[in-house]
C-alpha cells in the first residue's frame, strides 16, 4: 500500500480498500493505481472472499483521473497511461472473490470505470455517475466504453459517452449501473452486509459462479455453457459440495470451510 490507498480488514474478514485523497476528491493518478494494485494483490494473497472498494470523505468515491497530471501527456504516454489503468482495473475485475464498490458522491470518469470493474455497485443516495471525458476533449480510457455497454446496453452507453451526462443514484439504479441505492453514508455498511450474506454460502461455489457468469463477456453462449458445465463438475471435487448437500438432506445449516 501507499499513503493514498488504505487497506483494512473488517470484523467479518473482508478487505476494505479505500482511495484516500479526499482533498483531490480521490482522483486517480499513478500512485493510486499502484496502491490499488498492491491492495488487491494483498487481498488475493490473504484469500479474502470479499473486498469492499470505496473512497474517503463524503464528496467522492473517485471523481475521475488527475487532470493536472494528464494535461501535458503526448499520444504515446497517454496510451501507456490508459493501458496501465486498464491492466489494474482488469486485475480488480478478475479478482477471484467478490468485489463490491461502495459509492458515495462522485464516481466520474476513471471513478465510474473503477466502480464498473467491480462485481456489484452499491450507491449512496448522493452518488453521481458519469463519463464526462468528452468535456475535456478525450474519451474514457480505463475501460469505460466497453464495460458501460455491458451494463446499460449499446444505445444508452453511446448517449452517456457522447454527452458526458451525469447520472444520479436513482437513474443509475434504473439503468442497471447500481445494484441498490441506500441512504447517504451507508454504502460501505450495506456492501459489508452483502458480503456477509455471500460468505455464508459455499465459498468455492461463489468463486466458480463468478467465473461462470463472467464467461459471457468473452465468448459465445456455447463456450459459456461448456465452461459452466465444467465448473459445475469442479464443484463436486470440493468438500463444500459434500457438506452443502449433506446438510440439506439432514435439514441443518451447512458449515462451509471453503475447500
Amino acid at each position: 500500500m501507499n499513503d493514498v490507498v488504505r487497506y483494512e480488514v473488517s470484523d467479518g474478514g473482508f478487505a476494505i480498500v479505500t482511495v484516500d485523497r479526499p482533498r483531490a476528491l480521490n482522483a486517480l493518478n499513478q500512485d493510486v493505481l499502484a496502491g490499488l494494485d498492491v491492495a488487491f494483490a494483498r487481498a488475493r494473497d490473504e484469500g479474502r472472499l470479499g473486498v469492499v472498494l470505496t473512497g474517503a470523505g463524503p464528496k467522492a468515491f473517485v471523481a475521475g483521473a488527475d487532470i493536472a497530471a494528464m494535461k501535458d501527456l503526448d499520444s504515446d504516454s497517454a496510451e501507456a497511461f490508459a493501458l496501465a489503468g486498464q491492466q489494474v482495473l482488469g486485475r480488480i475485475a478478475d479478482y477471484p472473490g467478490v468485489v463490491i464498490a461502495a459509492v458515495g458522491g462522485f464516481a466520474l470518469g476513471g471513478g465510474m470505470e473503477l466502480a464498473m470493474a467491480c462485481d456489484l455497485i452499491i450507491a449512496a443516495s448522493n452518488a453521481r455517475f458519469g463519463q464526462p471525458e468528452v468535456n475535456l476533449g478525450v474519451i474514457p480510457g480505463f475501460g469505460g466504453t466497453q464495460r458501460l455497454v455491458r451494463l446499460v446496453g449499446l444505445q444508452r452507453a453511446r448517449e452517456l459517452v457522447f454527452s458526458g451526462r451525469m447520472v444520479k443514484a436513482q437513474e443509475a439504479l434504473t439503468l442497471g449501473i447500481a445494484l441498490e441505492v441506500v441512504e447517504e453514508g451507508q454504502a460501505v455498511a450495506r456492501a459489508t452486509a452483502m458480503l456477509e450474506l455471500i460468505a455464508s454460502k459455499g465459498p468455492v461455489a461463489v468463486k466458480l459462479g463468478k467465473r461462470a457468469v463472467n464467461a459471457h463477456l468473452d465468448g459465445t453462449l456455447e463456450t459459456g455453457l461448456a465452461l459452466e458445465a465444467a465448473l459445475f463438475g469442479q464443484c463436486f471435487m470440493s468438500e463444500d459440495q459434500t457438506e452443502g448437500m449433506t446438510a440439506f438432506l439432514e435439514k441443518r445449516s451447512a458449515d462451509f470451510k471453503g475447500r
